[in-house]
C-alpha cells in the first residue's frame, strides 16, 4: 500500500474548505486499501485584519467581490444546497458574520497534539456554518472540544491565551511561500498542491496519480 501525506490548507470560516474536506473523505473511501493518507490540517485566515464584531456576510461578500447583493445571494443559496447535499449542517450560513479565526486556530493547534484536529475543525464547521457562531469565541471553541471529547476548560484556556500564536503564524507562512494563496489547498507529499474544492472523482485521480510518481 502507498503511503502519503497530504496538508489540507485551510479555514474555518471558508465554506468550501467544509465541503472540499467532505469530498477528500468521499476520496479517501475510494482509495481505502489502496493508499493510506495521513491528513495534516494546516492554518489560513480569510480576513486577518476582521475587528471582533465581524461584518454580515452578505455585505462582506458583496464589499470584497465588488457584486450586487442579488448575485451574491444566488451563489451563496447554490453553494448552502451543495454542501447540504453533501451531508453538511449549513443552516446558519445566510446568519453567520465574516470573523478572524486566528483565536481558533490555536486551538486548534493544541487539538492536533491530541490526535483530535480533524473532530474539532468539523466541530468548528457545525458551529459556524450550522449555528453561525463566531468561531474565535473562547465559549463556543470550550463547547467544541467537549463535544469532541477534549478537556473544554484547557480549549478556552488556550483561546484566552497567546499561546501556540508562533506555531500557526510559522505554518501560514510556510505554505504561503509554498504556493498557497487561497483555501482549500491541498498539499499532497510536501511536493504537489490542489487548489480548490474538487470533486471526489478528481481528487482520486489526482492522489494516483502522484502516488504512482
Amino acid at each position: 500500500m502507498q503511503n502519503l501525506r497530504i496538508d489540507l490548507v485551510s479555514d474555518i470560516a471558508c465554506p468550501w474548505c467544509a465541503i472540499g474536506y467532505r469530498r477528500l473523505e468521499h476520496a479517501l473511501e475510494t482509495l481505502a486499501g489502496e493508499i493510506e493518507v495521513e491528513l495534516a490540517w494546516q492554518p489560513f485566515e480569510l480576513n486577518p485584519d476582521m475587528p471582533p464584531e465581524g461584518e454580515p456576510i452578505l455585505e462582506h461578500l458583496c464589499n470584497k467581490y465588488g457584486q450586487d447583493a442579488e448575485r451574491v445571494e444566488r451563489t451563496q443559496g447554490e453553494m448552502i444546497k451543495l454542501a447540504s447535499d453533501l451531508g453538511l449542517n449549513f443552516d446558519g450560513a445566510r446568519a453567520r458574520r465574516a470573523h478572524n479565526t486566528f483565536d481558533a486556530h490555536r486551538v486548534l493547534a493544541w487539538a492536533a497534539e491530541q490526535s483530535r484536529e480533524t473532530a474539532l475543525q468539523q466541530a468548528l464547521f457545525d458551529a459556524y456554518f450550522g449555528e453561525a457562531k463566531r468561531p474565535s469565541d473562547p465559549v463556543v471553541l470550550r463547547e467544541a472540544a467537549q463535544q469532541v471529547g477534549l478537556d473544554g476548560e484547557a480549549a478556552e484556556a488556550v483561546a484566552r491565551s497567546d499561546r501556540y500564536a508562533e506555531t500557526v503564524r510559522a505554518a501560514e507562512q510556510r505554505f504561503m511561500q509554498a504556493g498557497v494563496s487561497a483555501v482549500p489547498g491541498f498539499v499532497i507529499d510536501g511536493r504537489y498542491l490542489i487548489s480548490g474544492a474538487q470533486p471526489a472523482s478528481s481528487l482520486v485521480d489526482a492522489i494516483r496519480e502522484i502516488a504512482e510518481t
